[in-house]
């Protein structure tokens, strides 16, 4: 039978999760057998999972869940070089060069274990079959703002948290803009991705002029003197190789109304990374980085920003991730044959 093992977040600021009681439910009508970590910081309750038939297990116990349970989260593991030896679904990033990654991988060859990225889960038509990436979008708008209004007191942003839902987060940003004059202008690039989507939403609901661009405005691979011309820019693209520079280094010294990017993308050490004026992602208690200061240009790069508003966003991605998590009693085939192809090659190189 097999055998999910739903694991509790040890990722700090994480609220998030990837299965619903209702997921539960569908999962065991299916015949498989789901183990759901009982959890301190998890948005949804224990009790909807255990009332739905999960077996209920100890909050990060999964080091001791029997070698063939599928192990699945969403964050990163505690990074303490153990070897892992079950099979884990998780956002790894590990494929694109990150040296923390690299880690990752050797702790997999150590272990024996395989890892099933959720960034690599796709569907035959190279689409991922799930994303939390509107929220991610929506959220970090909103971060980017708050990033905005900050300067506008003199002030670096101070410390981000969670909010009840959508209307919270977004009743406070309009009292916060009504107390300042002007409104920003913002260039959203992967405008008609799910990311970039989810950020102009937000942009638009607080009345806020917003340039959408996509892949057409961005094949002459640059460069694009008309992000300069914008006080906000929000990067919504996952970058692979060959994705054109948006923001190089010699921005900060630039003529230009920049003040505020918001890379929602969020993937500084790769090689493949759009941004070139910071090295390291921000955190929820420290949102900005000052990269320069003339004129003022701060980056926030929060990379789990959908954790931000973590029941909405966690109902969402489970909705779109279920049907893939029911076809798990066929793991060495279509999706998840996918995702094991492309541990397999990088872990090769490891």
């Amino acid at each position: 039978m097999t055998h999910l093992w739903v694991r509790a977040e040890q990722r700090a600021n994480e609220e998030r999760v990837g299965l619903t009681p209702e997921g539960v439910r569908a999962l065991i009508d299916k015949g498989l057998r789901v183990t759901v970590e009982e959890s301190s910081v998890r948005a949804i309750p224990i009790d909807g999972y255990r009332e739905a038939g999960a077996e209920i297990a100890e909050e990060n116990s999964w080091p001791e869940a029997p070698r063939d349970a599928i192990i699945f989260g969403l964050k990163e593991l505690p990074e303490d070089g153990t070897p892992l030896g079950h099979r884990h679904i998780m956002f790894g990033h590990a494929y694109k060069g990150q040296p923390a990654g690299q880690e990752l991988l050797k702790r997999f060859k150590a272990g024996g274990g395989t890892l099933y990225d959720l960034e690599y889960l796709i569907a035959e038509n190279g689409r991922r079959v799930a994303a939390f990436g509107y929220w991610a979008g929506f959220a970090g708008a909103a971060v980017s703002v708050k990033t905005w209004l900050a300067q506008a007191h003199g002030a670096l942003c101070g410390p981000v948290g969670v909010y009840a839902g959508r209307d919270a987060l977004v009743d406070e940003l309009k009292s916060e803009l009504a107390a300042v004059s002007g409104r920003p202008d913002v260039i959203v690039i992967g405008a008609l991705g799910r990311v970039g989507t989810g950020a102009s939403d937000l942009c638009t609901e607080l009345g806020l002029g917003v340039t959408k661009w996509d892949m057409a405005e961005t094949a002459s691979g640059g460069p694009f003197p008309e992000v300069l011309e914008h006080e906000i820019f929000l990067n919504c693209i996952l970058a692979n190789e060959g994705c054109p520079v948006f923001v190089p280094a010699s921005a900060k010294t630039a003529a230009r109304r920049l003040s505020v990017i918001g890379d929602i993308a969020c993937d500084p050490t790769s090689d493949f990374s759009p941004i070139k004026v910071y090295d390291r992602t921000t955190s929820w208690a420290a949102p900005a980085l000052r990269v320069a200061s003339d004129p003022v240009l701060d980056v926030t790069a929060i990379d789990n920003l959908p954790s931000m508003l973590p029941v909405e966003s966690s109902i969402d991605y489970a909705g779109q991730l279920l049907p893939s998590l029911l076809a798990l009693t066929d793991i060495d085939e279509g999706v998840w044959a996918r995702a094991k192809a492309f541990f397999d090659t990088h872990s090769a190189r490891v």
